[in-house]
């Protein structure tokens, strides 16, 4: 997720049965060039572990640069080859490169070269068209050492409005020899094991459905009211921008709130006058 899986949300998930997180898509080239935007981008701390750096990245040399620059940190690094923002299209980065296998597996094999066969790189992706280009992409990037695969099961221009191809998934899987997770679509632990009994996979990721509701993989059909409380205090100790603090609990309080309250909650001009309303308006337990 590009923004929205800083530290305080990630502490937040791995309360709730998260087995591995990911960082934000972090930019590899302003990462490797500015001591501010690694300060910027990626925070941790000694719990918040197993950890995927995700990179953004067009050019084997500043992949490989970033995934040694973060690697004391984390447990592997991810090249995201699936955000179909309109942006990264035209900055040669995310779904763009499903285009590009050849330059995609250099960045993986240059990674591997740099940090040691034995830390983690994976990849993420979206689906061709013609799935036999998809395969002929997987099978490229697994020899050139990738760890693991994420298949997003749409193609790269589609929306999310579109169901992901489960059927597409599988193919990939029964087509891999490393381990395969799944994407798309995933709102409900009952979502979650539609898709594993129908595809086979090893995993399945959450994004927009874990902003919806942190609590997800524990079986909470909506976010407990204990969760923005946990939420609040991670933000206190590992501070988000106000307006990314904002957009968060706009998304996780759609069944805590009305419509009318989270347009008052976002009116609230700073974090201080947040608490205050969420104190009138949501039982917020403060950290002793």
């Amino acid at each position: 997720m590009v923004r929205y899986s800083k530290l305080a949300f990630r502490s937040l998930v791995r309360d709730y049965g998260v087995d591995l997180c990911y960082t934000p898509m972090i930019l590899a080239k302003e990462f490797n060039r500015s001591s501010l935007a690694r300060d910027s981008d990626f925070t941790t701390n000694a719990r918040d572990t197993p950890l995927i750096a995700q990179f953004g990245a067009s050019c084997p040399l500043e992949f490989a640069r970033a995934a040694s620059l973060v690697q004391p940190y984390v447990s592997g690094v991810d090249l995201n080859c699936g955000c179909p923002q309109g942006w990264a299209f035209q900055e040669g980065l995310g779904a763009s490169l499903m285009r590009h296998r050849g330059r995609v597996s250099e960045m993986v094999r240059q990674a591997k070269e740099r940090c040691g066969k034995d830390f983690c790189v994976s990849v993420k992706i979206r689906i061709h068209g013609d799935l036999r280009d998809t395969i002929d992409f997987v099978r490229t990037v697994e020899a050139a050492g990738a760890d693991f695969i994420t298949v997003h099961g749409r193609l790269p221009r589609q929306r999310s409005s579109t169901p992901p191809s489960l059927s597409a998934i599988k193919l990939v899987k029964n087509h891999t020899n490393v381990p395969v997770l799944a994407n798309g679509y995933v709102f409900s632990l009952s979502d979650v094991h539609k898709i594993i009994e129908e595809t086979g996979v090893d995993g399945v990721m959450a994004a927009r459905g874990l902003l919806e509701n942190p609590a997800l993989f524990a079986g909470y059909t909506s976010t407990p009211a204990e969760a923005v409380t946990k939420f609040m205090n991670n933000a206190m100790r590992c501070p988000l921008p106000h307006k990314l603090l904002l957009h968060h609990l706009s998304e996780m309080t759609g069944t805590l709130l009305t419509k009318k309250e989270r347009a008052k909650m976002m009116d609230c001009r700073d974090t201080i006058a947040l608490i205050d309303w969420l104190d009138e308006n949501i039982d917020i337990q403060r950290p002793i």
